[in-house]
């Protein structure tokens, strides 16, 4: 039965198990957050501790955290990025703060907390920020609120997360005075080897639709790093053509060396000079035209947040019920119930899942470490600090390959942040961890279930509207004699655009566990006819002459 007539019942997807703790390759740069964080976190709080103020370390923490953020960003997008992070740090810390000095009903604080999570989540997936999200949010506004607080000290703690801000700004920013267009060179370079798997893909007779599809993601990815860099220099001309030549390998893979395609990838990836193709055939100005090519911009934020309401009210409704059976058993500690909730809630409730065995895999691992680092941290505030940053630096560097791999690092470093104001009993803070985590990913999981996505389908239906009404728009300018200046290249990245928006729509609504038949032979169909239309619009700009230009 086709898809375009299957009953619209609701059915009940598995939850797998195999794969979910497999580890990954790590990142390219898993180094530079790593060590990011490191110099972000050590000079305020070494300076804290040679004022003997080590008590403070929570508030410059909410400032130096935010270095995590926007390492795959060109340089000026990434200032304007961690900028409105550092921003939204200090607003969700100001919030917190206020609350704590006006009341300590610890219901009113958990309801706060579970609020502030789903503002930060819906907010962070809206804008793309990328990992960690809004997770650190959430973990420094929950344990502010726990915080004991006076309306005056207030500004006092705001301005030190403000100054730790400022700091893990320049410390973002600073690899690009010796490798400014570092980030542009990555995207590019996963582009090229994203279209040669699809090659190889290809080559090998095996199933290269997956791969077909990644690798269209990628150069969609690499056009926006591409364009959100500002001026047009001679480098970014350079690798604006060489993004040409992954989007070439997708039109026409039988003619493509995918050999070639990972020579530059490498070369980009080292120190190198940024390869420089062969003449586009007379076609550089239009293809490459950022009039035109920046028609394809991201949708005004307002209408980003729409879709993601049923996000909203699983992390706000997860988190409180969480924090709320936390202070039922009694814990101590209940925001941490809360945050491990707020750190579950992904896409789907299939990526939910693997993200709470995650969770609570590497919790219990990183408690046991905790347990084992324990003595050497209490010999005293020195040794506090620095297996705290010991610890910051092996969460960024794992937790690329698996999220339950960093947690097991993450988890004794939140515990020792507890002891920064006074040392406390290691046995307590172990019990009062387990309890929450596995609270925390219970409750948050069964809210998961709870809040159903429909509007996951309904996120379907308009992505297919979307690709068919770009396509028929790229295929009137095919047919017309002379198009617009720079009209079928806008076309093709409008086009190109959708049918990326329409996988992502399709995974996602793919893992929800409770979801109404999907019309997948639509999807398939629609990416295949994208596909033929943007190879056609490729070979009507003259680019199935590169390679042999280049010869």
């Amino acid at each position: 039965m086709s898809s375009a007539t299957a009953p619209r019942t609701p059915r009940v997807r598995r939850l797998p198990l195999a794969g979910v703790l497999r580890l990954g390759r790590p990142s390219d740069i898993w180094f530079k957050p790593a060590l990011s964080a490191v110099v972000a976190v050590a000079l305020p709080n070494l300076t804290l501790l040679a004022l003997g103020r080590l008590d403070l370390a929570m508030y410059t923490m909410a400032g130096s955290l935010c270095a995590l953020y926007a390492h795959n960003r060109p340089y000026a997008a990434r200032a304007r990025a961690v900028a409105w992070v550092v921003l939204g740090m200090l607003g969700g810390l100001a919030v917190s703060l206020v609350t704590a000095s006006l009341t300590t009903n610890a219901v009113v604080l958990v309801t706060v907390g579970a609020l502030l999570a789903a503002v930060q989540k819906v907010l962070c997936d809206a804008t793309r920020i990328g990992p960690p999200g809004h997770v650190v949010l959430a973990f420094i506004s929950s344990a502010a609120l726990f915080a004991p607080q006076s309306l005056g000290q207030v500004p006092g703690h705001l301005a030190l997360g403000a100054a730790a801000g400022v700091w893990a700004w320049i410390v973002c920013m600073a690899p690009g005075l010796v490798r400014p267009h570092g980030p542009e060179r990555r995207a590019t370079a996963h582009a090229l080897d994203a279209a040669a798997a699809y090659v190889e893909a290809r080559e090998a007779g095996a199933d290269a639709a997956r791969a077909r599809a990644a690798a269209a993601a990628a150069v969609h990815g690499a056009w926006q790093c591409l364009l959100s860099t500002g001026a047009r220099s001679a480098p970014r001309r350079s690798l604006e053509r060489l993004v040409v030549r992954a989007e070439v390998a997708l039109a026409a893979p039988a003619d493509t060396d995918s050999g070639r395609l990972r020579d530059w990838a490498r070369q980009l990836r080292g120190n190198h000079p940024v390869p420089r193709p062969g003449d586009l055939s007379g076609t550089a100005d239009e293809l490459l035209g950022v009039e035109a090519a920046l028609s394809f911009g991201e949708p005004p934020l307002f209408r980003r947040l729409g879709p993601l309401a049923p996000i909203a009210l699983r992390t706000a409704l997860g988190c409180a019920l969480a924090g709320y059976v936390s202070l039922a058993l009694g814990v101590g500690r209940p925001y941490w119930a809360l945050v491990t909730a707020a750190s579950l809630y992904q896409a789907n409730v299939t990526l939910t899942w693997n993200r709470g065995v995650q969770r609570v895999v590497g919790n219990l691992v990183g408690v046991l470490a905790f347990a084992a680092i324990a003595p050497l941290a209490h010999l005293g505030q020195a040794a506090l600090v620095l297996c705290c940053l010991a610890l910051n630096f092996g969460a960024e560097a794992l937790i690329g390959r698996n999220y339950w791999l960093g947690s097991i690092c993450v988890t004794p470093m939140a515990l020792l942040i507890t002891e920064f104001a006074r040392v406390q009993q290691p046995g307590e803070l172990i019990t009062d961890r387990v309890v929450d985590t596995l609270v925390g990913a219970l409750v948050g999981f069964v809210a998961a279930i709870a809040v159903t996505n429909r509007r996951a389908g309904d996120r379907i239906e308009h992505a297919l509207a979307a690709v068919e009404g770009a396509r028929e728009r790229a295929a009137a300018l095919l047919a017309a004699e002379h198009p617009g200046p720079g009209a079928l290249e806008s076309a093709r990245r409008d086009l190109s655009a959708a049918v990326v928006a329409l996988r992502a729509a399709a995974d996602a609504a793919a893992g929800e566990w409770w979801q109404r038949a999907l019309p997948e032979e639509r999807v398939v169909t629609a990416e295949q006819r994208g596909h033929r239309t943007l190879a056609a619009t490729v070979r009507r700009q003259g680019l199935h002459c590169l390679e042999g230009a280049q010869a």
